[in-house]
């Protein structure tokens, strides 16, 4: 596997009034991925939307559907999900009552299985299904509502999944990290082993397009530095 890094803004902050110009405008950017969160109003308090909003976007856009599940049991929605156009189905390993079986189900299904993992969730979770994992995604806030402060403590997390990973074989396998990702917190993350980076507010308010290029300078950079290969898919 090639390591790559990403930048995937969450539609979560975006203008849903304007959603389809603004998902143009982020294509019209070169921003590659998408972030949806779906969320259920039980496994987080918020409800947010489910596998309409999926169906409505893929038609529109050529961006790869990074769909993050913050919901209970979450296998019951593979196959929906499937059929709407995801491209990635992050599951939150807490909400799941037979992880490896969903991630089977996932792959299944066509789709790619991300294991999301809650701030104080420990990183042993995933000892004995990193080979059926395509991504791993760190809250680094607690899940369910947008704007939030990144967690300090989330960086030291960061940094041993990125050790994990190398010593269980698999060093370059993305680390994707949500929840108060912006300018002054990028490096932070980056530094410590993520490689896809979620961002809500920091891309949606304000200037999408500016936003947008300027956080994927920092990861362009980044790249750089760490002979990553940005053109490359999971």
């Amino acid at each position: 596997m090639t390591k790559i890094y990403r930048l995937s803004p969450s539609i979560l902050s975006a203008d849903f009034s304007r959603l389809g110009d603004q998902i143009h405008i982020l294509e019209d950017a070169g921003t590659p991925w998408l972030h949806i969160d779906v969320m259920d109003g039980q496994f987080v308090p918020p409800v947010s939307f489910g596998d309409v909003v999926i169906r409505s976007i893929r038609p529109v856009t050529k961006m790869f559907l990074d769909v993050h599940l913050m919901v209970t049991e979450p296998d019951r929605f593979v196959d929906d999900y499937a059929k709407a156009g995801a491209d990635m189905f992050t599951v939150h390993a807490e909400a799941c009552r037979h992880l490896d079986r969903t991630l089977q189900h996932i792959h299944e299904s066509g789709m790619k299985a991300g294991v999301s993992l809650n701030p104080a969730t420990p990183l042993s979770v995933l000892d004995y299904v990193l080979d059926k994992v395509d991504m791993v995604l760190v809250m680094t806030v607690n899940p369910g509502y947008g704007g939030q402060k990144y967690l300090p403590s989330m960086t030291a997390k960061i940094r041993d999944l990125r050790r994990k990973l190398k010593e269980a074989g698999y060093p370059d396998l993305p680390i994707e990290v949500d929840g108060g990702i912006n300018l002054s917190t990028i490096d932070t993350v980056l530094d410590a082993g993520a490689s896809v980076i979620v961002a809500g507010s920091a891309v949606f308010r304000g200037d999408i397009a500016k936003n947008a290029a300027d956080l994927m300078e920092r990861i362009r950079e980044k790249e750089i530095d760490g002979n990553g290969a940005a053109g490359e898919e999971i």
